[in-house]
């Protein structure tokens, strides 16, 4: 079989019964085994190279390739999606078809950008990095598995306010069950290993090309963001100097 004593943990824990594959080369094995028991341990270079190799769940069987995420990596802005989409699989970049043009129109004007930098610089992942067939929505078991990979990158990028888009994204960070509807207009709050982060909920920009009326409370969500923003740079201006 090939598998590591904790990579079958692993699969086990997931609750996905017992695991069949190739033997992948040495050093595929390798960055797989890293990215899934210890993210932790690795950079931002690591980190990219044991998504690409992972092998956690089935997805890793029907994608082109995996999908990292784009943006600056000292961003203070983070927005995090759902999973790619068929332009994202083909790509490897996320948030580059339509819905993706919206959400750039949308960052646009609230001042903000991928490829900017400062106080307007983003960084966009999504909570899967592979494309679940036909565009379904994500399983838990997906999800379970990439989630140690999402962790880390907020831990590196320790962006000062994360932006969620859509429920199953919203609902991961946030450990609930809600709805969209009822999360959104407000400010929460997350711990993702030694901090807290400031979260805004929205929809996703999918949604919105379904659902055109929901545009303005999304933009409504942005404001939101921004003020909220504003306020944590004030705070960080305000605060005592060490020693």
């Amino acid at each position: 079989m090939g598998v590591s004593a904790s990579g079958a943990r692993l699969w086990h824990s997931l609750g996905m019964g017992p695991l069949w594959r190739e033997r992948a080369p040495a050093q595929s094995a390798e960055l797989a085994h890293r990215g899934q028991d210890a993210p932790a341990q690795l950079d931002w270079q690591g980190l990219e190279q044991a998504v690409a190799a992972c092998t956690a769940c089935e997805l890793c069987r029907s994608r082109t390739q995996t999908v990292f995420g784009v943006g600056n990596r000292q961003a203070d802005w983070m927005f995090i999606g759902e999973a790619p989409g068929a332009e994202e699989d083909a790509r490897g970049e996320p948030f580059v078809g339509q819905a993706g043009r919206l959400l750039d129109n949308m960052l646009a004007a609230a001042g903000l950008g991928r490829e900017r930098s400062g106080e307007q610089a983003v960084f966009i992942a999504n909570v899967l990095k592979c494309r679940p067939p036909g565009n379904r929505n994500p399983e838990a078991t997906e999800v379970a598995a990439c989630a140690p990979f999402l962790r880390r990158q907020i831990e590196l990028l320790e962006p000062r306010l994360i932006v969620v888009m859509g429920r199953f994204a919203a609902q991961w960070l946030l450990a609930t069950d809600a709805s969209i509807a009822s999360l959104r207009g407000r400010v929460h709050e997350v711990p993702v290993g030694a901090r807290r982060y400031p979260v805004i909920v929205t929809y996703h920009p999918a949604y919105l090309l379904r659902n055109l009326a929901d545009k303005a409370k999304t933009w409504d969500d942005l404001c939101l963001a921004r003020d909220t923003y504003a306020r944590l740079c004030a705070v960080r201006l305000e605060a005592p100097a060490a020693g």
